[in-house]
């Protein structure tokens, strides 16, 4: 049920929701306290077919929200696109449903945009729960990290090249030019939209972020990571759900992503590569489980690399998953 949008909408917030009904109202609530007096803020929430009373609870305790409320849940990328298609703000801010503004986080972002024209799209520091920093921008993939990153083999990369993809070699502190962030919270432009167009439907979930950056990028804006804007992530609440989906979505996220820019011989040969190692992560928990080892535990991970190595990581996504 749309809101009434005002006149003069400076900020559109779009937030694609998946059952975290508690985690969502904690959003609006510091947005709202983010923003003092709500003057030219829109906030869209699109949720993505909860059962846990999502939107009761939008409609009850949030009238000013504009609602869309889909029947079926149509994924973390086409959910984000309803949002902009519908979004009335000069800028944008992408964000997920388990997130907390600290402070001025909005009004930062907003400001940092306006001082540099240049920059299409801005990633804020993102902190863990407990205060930490979490890992939010990146250098673009290169192709030992593509086949690396995210695997059991992960632990025996060289560090100096997870260092690198990770930006470990550059202050948390120090706003910096990147390759491109994580999506839990992407602040844009709706010129950057309308000229790159919104993120790619063929990403249902995952690497979605990492296509549209380096899209913004190719078209001649910047990324920017301002650690001044500061907002909590409680990481993966809605994804964790579906434990098989979830890795599905990811590796098959990545093999689209490599066939994209790489080509179709290299995404093959990384979605053969990827399958060979749930069957040798499958053949190591069928093991700790012969051996007596935390039975349901190896039984649920058995089922969910099952589930994996059936989808074949094909570009169809065969389970229904998670929208953040």
């Amino acid at each position: 049920m749309p809101s009434a949008v005002p006149t003069e909408t400076s900020l559109s917030i779009i937030i694609v929701s998946w059952n975290v009904r508690d985690l969502l109202r904690r959003a609006l609530l510091s947005i709202f306290a983010a923003w003092e007096g709500g003057d030219g803020l829109e906030v869209i929430v699109v949720d993505n077919a909860s059962t846990d009373g999502s939107v009761a609870m939008l409609r009850d305790e949030f009238p000013q929200v504009t609602i869309i409320a889909n029947a079926n849940n149509l994924g973390f990328t086409k959910a984000n696109n309803q949002g902009l298609a519908v979004a009335h703000g000069a800028q944008l801010l992408l964000l997920n449903p388990d997130t907390e503004l600290e402070g001025a986080a909005l009004s930062t972002l907003s400001d940092y945009a306006k001082e540099h024209p240049a920059a299409g799209m801005l990633g804020p520091q993102l902190l863990n729960p407990d205060g930490t920093v979490q890992s939010s921008r990146r250098r673009f993939p290169t192709l030992p990290v593509l086949f690396l990153e995210s695997t059991w083999l992960q632990g025996l990369t060289p560090r100096k090249l997870l260092r690198q993809y990770y930006l470990e070699d550059q202050p948390d502190e120090v706003c910096q030019p990147v390759d491109w962030i994580t999506g839990a919270a992407m602040f844009t432009r709706r010129e950057v939209v309308a000229q790159v167009g919104g993120m790619d439907e063929r990403f249902f979930m995952y690497s979605e972020e990492l296509d549209w950056c380096r899209r913004i990028k190719a078209a001649g804006w910047e990324i920017h990571y301002v650690p001044a804007a500061r907002i909590i992530h409680h990481e993966g609440k809605s994804s964790e759900q579906i434990v098989a989906a979830r890795h599905i979505h990811f590796q098959t996220s990545k093999v689209q992503y490599a066939r994209k820019y790489h080509g179709v011989f290299i995404a093959e040969l990384l979605r053969l590569w990827l399958l060979g190692q749930y069957v040798w992560q499958t053949g190591i928990e069928a093991a700790k489980w012969a051996l007596g080892s935390r039975r349901p535990l190896r039984a649920e991970r058995i089922a969910a690399y099952r589930c994996v190595l059936r989808s074949g990581l094909r570009y169809r996504h065969p389970l229904q998953g998670a929208s953040s």
